[in-house]
């Protein structure tokens, strides 16, 4: 008469992992197509909101969530109620927004370009002037057109200053880098233009700042709250995150330390900085597309 025997998993070793099935790759495939609609928020979608939280709950289909979106070439910011499934593109993917592909349907102008880059860097300044801005998830940024414009001609001031003093006033070569070039390209464009309507010139500084602004209100980085000053905006946790994340930018750091600190209400008012060390910025803060 034979022994029955029981057969169990070896000490120690775990359990066979379960299947991953279609209807799961397909759950996260789901998920990160919300991701990248930045202007969906799970709050209104209740499918959004239950593959969210069946990534907080659900390891193993967070891990393959995360890999549907590296597969995409996207990088996962933050997964949570106040942001959803924030994304954002690395440089190699398809999703990626080029400041030059942003510029060309701007203006042919190279200077144009160059302003516009330097719209979005005074933006995402203005938006979160200090470290602790950024590093606090429940901080909104608050910014205006106008209000961005007077914040870079302010900027701009700084720097002729500083450039007197140096003995250094003098006309930069074309393809001189930094806000040394930057602010003598902007401080000759009009503020806004003049047309026989008085409508805003898209190529003055406040139509430059103004579709900054619109295009990241399209990708829901920013919120619009009214119509004073230009245009008035607010931050998202969208936008805080891509600052947050963006690769460093130098021209960045050097904004802020010339001592001009925006009035984070939305108004074109400035303040001196205080003397502090803590306005220096972040290393990792940056603009929400890549380089050309």
């Amino acid at each position: 008469m034979s022994e029955h025997v029981e057969w169990s998993e070896p000490e120690g070793q775990a359990p066979a992992a379960a299947a991953v099935t279609p209807a799961d790759a397909a759950d996260a495939a789901r998920l990160v197509s919300f991701g990248l609609q930045p202007k969906l928020q799970p709050a209104r979608d209740q499918e959004y909101a239950d593959l969210l939280r069946r990534y907080r709950e659900d390891p193993p289909f967070a891990r393959l969530a995360d890999a549907v979106a590296t597969g995409l070439g996207l990088i996962v910011l933050e997964v949570s109620p106040r942001a959803g499934m924030a994304v954002t593109a690395a440089e190699d993917s398809v999703f990626a927004v080029r400041m030059g592909d942003y510029a060309r349907r701007t203006s042919a102008d190279g200077g144009d370009r160059f302003l516009h880059g330097l719209a979005h860097l005074a933006v995402a300044a203005m938006a979160f002037p200090r470290p602790e801005d950024l590093a606090d998830d429940g901080y909104i940024g608050r910014v205006s057109v106008n209000g961005v414009d007077a914040f870079v001609r302010q900027a701009c001031r700084r720097l002729e200053e500083r450039a007197d003093e140096q003995g250094e006033n003098t006309d930069p070569a074309t393809d001189a880098p930094g806000l040394e070039a930057a602010w003598r390209i902007w401080v000759r464009r009009s503020a806004t233009g003049a047309t026989k309507d008085a409508r805003r010139l898209a190529g003055s500084t406040t139509g430059i700042v103004a579709k900054a602004v619109a295009f990241l209100t399209d990708s829901g980085f920013l919120q619009r709250t009214g119509d004073d000053h230009g245009g008035t905006y607010r931050t998202t946790a969208r936008y805080q995150l891509q600052v947050r994340d963006m690769a460093g930018s130098a021209a960045m750091a050097e904004l802020l330390e010339l001592g001009v600190v925006p009035v984070t209400d939305g108004t074109p008012t400035l303040l001196p900085a205080e003397e502090s060390d803590d306005l220096e910025l972040v290393a990792d803060a940056g603009l929400p597309f890549h380089s050309s």
